[in-house]
């Protein structure tokens, strides 16, 4: 059975700790690899390596660093379908999806390219009699990301690119469940030309979380997961005296007008909800038709579509919808909420529970499931399942309808509505997630800290801006001052 380790200072090397999590394959249900799990020892080591390469990356000019950016577009672009293939292999995703994934996190890299432009600060020209002053964004040092299963590729890509390209080092500790990918990046990135120690990749669980949240030469943290995860990552980050970013779950609604086009309007709840199996924190997991009318000629739409939907490995073919969720465990949970969505009221309109694919029956594979008259009080509606699975909630009004999108204690992204406290909205657009060059980020409970993820945002943090006053002394000198004088 084939190891993964680490990547540090240059070079895959093999876990000392002992301790080992299988990863998967979801499709058959099969154990195809184990991943080492880190020990704070080998966290140490990997941030002492980063310690000691950082100040010289930081010196290079940000034009150079910005080629290495350039060539790694290139690389990602030569080895897309490997790296597809890798991540669905392991993740479960369908062959296009796994692509898309990793497309979106090039997108920043490219965007990253310009970070030189974003680095020049600011300058004053005679602020006093004989003075100037300037302004200029420094790297932090040592950065380190933490990332969830969902997006292997795009969601370290989003961390690591803007991190590196500010000058930082960077240690990532990507989810254990597929850890290839990360560690294909890794090389890639000094195939492009990034010194060794720059990016490196330590696998591990809560061990090496938390080696990270103490080590004091790590001046950054940024995470992608669940909230509760979210929440203790912000708090013993930040009680460390570090910079944190932190993003949770979510529950996203798509708000249907009466006037909607419902042919639309259900395909894009179809690719929205259905689409990676439901695991994506801007899935659309509630539908919110406004008048019964609208919701009888939705739930119409939707269920023939819906019963269409192929289901299957990736190894299927291009014309696979979605495949299967990453574990037994999170296929054990989708089905219990489901179960309790049954129990508590809603109507199963479409029941996907005994799903079975033929030759694939240990998979981690879940059927498609809509719910209707479902209501707020209800698990279904409260939890983010991550599953293949959407609500339908009637309202009868769009105030009613904009009321529970605000209402509800996650608040990444929404379709429809100005004045939600939402921070990602799509008008006809279902999964609302920003390009490269604008900033990515929820409100309320799916994130923690001011700033967002790639954009300018990222600049902002993976910087500090240092403010440097001259004077050009001239004449007589005036001696000792001792109060603040003001400019003349």
């Amino acid at each position: 059975m084939q190891d993964i380790g680490h990547y540090i200072d240059g070079a895959r090397v093999a876990g000392t700790s002992g301790r080992f999590a299988d990863v998967f394959n979801p499709a058959t249900g099969e154990v195809q690899a184990r991943v080492a799990l880190a020990s704070a020892a080998e966290l140490a080591r990997a941030v002492a390596v980063a310690e000691q390469a950082q100040p010289k990356w930081a010196a290079v000019n940000p034009q150079r660093r910005a080629r290495v950016m350039m060539e790694f577009v290139r690389l990602l672009n030569r080895d897309m379908d490997k790296l597809a293939e890798a991540l669905s292999r392991e993740h479960g995703k369908t062959l296009p999806d796994a692509a898309g994934d990793v497309q979106r996190g090039l997108e920043v890299v490219e965007f990253c390219i310009g970070i030189p432009h974003l680095l020049k600060g600011e300058y004053t020209d005679g602020a006093g009699p004989g003075i100037d002053m300037y302004s200029m964004r420094q790297a932090l040092g040592v950065t380190a990301g933490i990332t969830p299963f969902n997006f292997p590729a795009m969601i370290p890509m989003w961390m690591f690119a803007p991190a590196i390209a500010c000058g930082n080092a960077f240690i990532l500790k990507p989810s254990e469940r597929d850890p290839s990918v990360p560690l294909m990046l890794a090389e890639l990135m000094e195939e492009a030309g990034l010194p060794k120690g720059i990016l490196q990749v330590v696998n591990g669980d809560k061990e090496a979380v938390d080696a990270i949240l103490d080590h004091p030469v790590i001046q950054s943290v940024g995470f992608v997961g669940s909230t509760p995860i979210a929440e203790y990552i912000y708090g013993r980050g930040c009680s460390n005296g570090k910079r944190v970013q932190c993003f949770g779950g979510a529950k996203n609604h798509m708000i249907v007008m009466p006037d909607a086009d419902m042919d639309l309007a259900a395909d894009a709840l179809i690719g929205a909800g259905y689409g990676a199996a439901g695991e994506r924190c801007m899935a659309i997991s509630v539908a919110v038709p406004v008048g019964d009318e609208t919701a009888d000629r939705l739930i119409e739409k939707l269920v023939p579509r819906i019963e269409k939907l192929k289901v299957g490995p990736y190894t299927a073919g291009k014309d696979v919808d979605y495949g299967p969720v990453v574990t037994a465990a999170a296929k054990a949970n989708i089905l219990r909420l489901v179960q309790s969505g049954v129990d508590q009221g809603a109507k199963l309109v479409v029941d996907g529970r005994n799903f079975s694919l033929q030759g694939y029956e240990d998979g981690f594979f879940v059927g498609p499931h809509l719910f209707d008259h479902v209501t707020p009080d209800m698990d279904i509606y409260r939890k983010e399942i991550f599953g293949p699975v959407l609500s339908t909630v009637r309202a009868a009004s769009y105030e009613e309808a904009l009321g529970l999108a605000m209402s509800h204690e996650y608040g990444n992204g929404t379709a429809i509505a100005a004045r939600v406290n939402v921070g990602m909205i799509g008008i006809n657009v279902p999964i609302p997630v920003p390009l490269a060059y604008h900033t990515f980020g929820g409100w309320k409970k799916s994130a923690f800290g001011d700033l967002n993820q790639h954009g300018p945002d990222s600049v902002r943090f993976y910087t500090r801006t240092k403010t440097v006053t001259a004077r050009w002394p001239s004449g007589i000198k005036q001696g000792s001052a001792f109060n603040f004088k003001p400019m003349d």
